[in-house]
């Protein structure tokens, strides 16, 4: 379920305060819903999740055009150290408090999403944030998990999306696959992500959100 900017806000997320010259571009509540101690089985699933394996067979073409683009137009050259748009550095780790560095490992990133357009790599994680980050030469993106408190000590997945683009080539890219994002890419991700969850096999695992 999509859910507005305003909701994902209200909370003082630490990539507030890292990424604050980022655009929220989206933000989705997960089918995964738990205690406070099982966002790392959260974190378990997305470690072994495989966005362009995973969810219809629409949103799987979709990801295989973009990475064949990708590979023609040399979009993910992932040894290529690109600056983020407007700035110095090239990555966001070089924002991040000494508490936060080397706070997420790269084993919480999926081979997939480690080779997926240009590679995700881990930021930080907090007891209910996670982060990693991805460069190519359409945009400096976050991907960003929340483990959010809605009482009675249950919480709910969110996950955020933080974008830069690069140019008038990464806005005219980020406009022209909005509508393919919204309406096919995240809702199959999300159902794949809770039928993830609702196979974990755990004792006391969390119920599958509506």
């Amino acid at each position: 379920m999509r859910l507005p900017n305003s909701t994902h806000e209200a909370h003082p997320w630490v990539i507030a305060r890292i990424a604050p010259d980022f655009i929220l571009l989206d933000v989705w509540a997960l089918p995964a819903q738990g205690g406070r101690e099982e966002f790392g089985s959260l974190l378990e699933i997305m470690a072994s999740f495989d966005p362009a394996g995973a969810g219809s067979a629409a949103s799987r073409a979709l990801f295989s055009l973009r990475f064949r683009l990708g590979r023609w137009f040399g979009w993910d050259d992932a040894a290529r150290r690109r600056r983020i748009p407007g700035c110095t550095e090239t990555t966001l780790s070089a924002r991040l408090s000494d508490d936060l560095r080397g706070s997420a490992s790269a084993a919480e990133i999926s081979g997939a999403m480690q080779r997926a357009a240009g590679g995700f790599i881990p930021l930080y994680r907090t007891d209910d944030e996670w982060a990693a980050e991805i460069s190519n030469a359409t945009v400096h993106g976050v991907l960003h998990l929340a483990w959010v408190e809605e009482g009675g000590g249950r919480h709910r997945a969110h996950m955020a999306v933080y974008v830069k683009p690069r140019g008038r080539r990464g806005k005219a890219y980020m406009m022209l696959i909005g509508p393919f994002r919204h309406l096919i890419v995240y809702p199959s991700l999300t159902r794949a992500i809770g039928r993830a969850w609702d196979a974990r096999g755990v004792a006391g695992a969390g119920v599958r959100a509506g």
